[in-house]
């Protein structure tokens, strides 16, 4: 159920400017290798160009790492006050895992750092696997990640070779069915690409849940593709590409 807070503001409506200071929600569908903030910043950007002002009220509800794409939902002018709301709902995903490679990212982002045959692993045995990772869950953060440990983030520890313990956080996966697994091999080496459909509670991390799956079957796992589709009620078939956006952001009439 959406809040009030949030159900009170306009969602995708460029029949006029003053619609975007009233408060909006842009849903975009994120490119890959943007960040968050990279698409925050150039839809702040192009509003500020739109009223000629140098300040302008935009922010998201959630960040998606830059190897992912899918719905990112963007707050304008007095909607920001709604991101708290939106932060907590649930989020949904389509995820490619890939088992018998580990990287230190848990994605695609670094090299493979491990490699661990998987040809003994059987479908029943990945199906269990993930069904010990629904419901209520105790999950260590991502090392690459953006939690602070005594006022340091984790990522920045990482990239400089040093270690941070991070404390596990309790989350909740609804849904993890795995609708196809493909056997392959890369680098001479056996994986099993594994295609999946998540839903969770704010704060999961979808690496993690790909470390876990490996770890659980001693092959280790790493992501090799993320999209949202559902982030709240907002869907991607509402989603508009990011160029699609600042095109209609142009031409809104006064």
């Amino acid at each position: 159920m959406v809040s009030k807070a949030v159900s009170d503001f306009a969602v995708m409506d460029f029949s006029s400017r003053q619609r975007f200071v009233d408060g909006q929600f842009l849903l975009v569908d994120k490119p890959a290798r943007w960040t968050s903030f990279d698409v925050v910043n150039k839809l702040r950007w192009a509003l500020r160009n739109l009223f000629g002002v140098k300040k302008f009220k935009v922010g998201h509800t959630g960040t998606l790492d830059p190897l992912a794409t899918g719905v990112l939902v963007i707050c304008t002018g007095h909607a920001t006050k709604a991101i708290g709301s939106l932060q907590s709902v649930n989020k949904s995903y389509s995820a490619t895992i890939r088992l018998g490679a580990k990287t230190p990212c848990l994605d695609a982002e670094l090299p493979v750092s491990k490699w661990i045959d998987t040809r003994h692993i059987d479908p029943k045995t990945v199906f269990a696997a993930a069904a010990k990772q629904t419901g209520t869950i105790e999950q260590i953060p991502p090392l690459y990640s953006a939690k602070k440990v005594k006022g340091q983030k984790a990522y920045a520890v990482a990239r400089k070779g040093g270690e941070i313990k991070l404390q596990p956080a309790t989350v909740y996966i609804s849904k993890f069915d795995i609708n196809a697994m493909v056997a392959n091999e890369i680098e001479g080496h056996a994986v099993i690409d594994a295609f999946t459909e998540i839903d969770c509670s704010k704060g999961t991390y979808i690496r993690a849940i790909a470390r876990d799956l490996g770890e659980t079957l001693g092959v280790g796992g790493h992501l090799i593709d993320l999209r949202r589709t559902k982030c709240g009620e907002f869907g991607i078939n509402q989603c508009r590409s990011l160029d699609d956006l600042l095109s209609a952001i142009e031409s809104t009439p006064i």
